[in-house]
């Protein structure tokens, strides 16, 4: 699983015109499954990004995670992220897990998630999406399970 997390003041996410999932002050993360990654690869990384500590403290250092501010989590499905862009100008999306796979994995990274912080929202997963927040900092963060 790759995963893009940006430290947010606010985050939303609308699908047709409605606004399907809101966060104030937290993590706005980007999610993309690939085809060798498990369930495993899902608590890996909803238990690193939550604990992850990239919230200002009281002297102004990096020492806090989503969890000791309270913050919020928007999850967002982006199978883009497993893009394959190293020959010509077209990218491969070879290594993206098929789509009913990568659905169970989002949908348990989710699950995982919202029993870890506050308040947990999401996209729909296959959408057309329109994601808006504010980038604090700015801090974005790339992980990936298979390094």
């Amino acid at each position: 699983m790759k995963a893009v997390i940006q430290r947010v003041r606010d985050a939303s996410v609308t699908v047709d015109g409605l606004k399907v999932g809101a966060i104030p002050k937290g993590l706005l993360v980007y999610l993309g499954v690939g085809k060798e990654d498990t369930e495993k690869d899902a608590l890996w990384l909803a238990e690193k990004i939550t604990g992850l500590r990239i919230f200002e403290d009281t002297e102004g250092k990096m020492n806090l995670s989503v969890l000791d501010i309270d913050g919020g989590v928007l999850s967002i499905s982006q199978f883009t992220l497993l893009a394959d862009s190293r020959k010509g100008k077209r990218p491969s999306y070879g290594n993206a897990a098929d789509p009913d796979m990568a659905e169970t994995l989002y949908e348990y990274f989710k699950e995982l998630v919202g029993k870890l912080v506050k308040e947990s929202a999401s996209g729909i997963f296959g959408a057309e999406m329109q994601v808006a927040y504010v980038n604090e900092g700015p801090v974005t963060i790339i992980l990936d399970t298979k390094n």
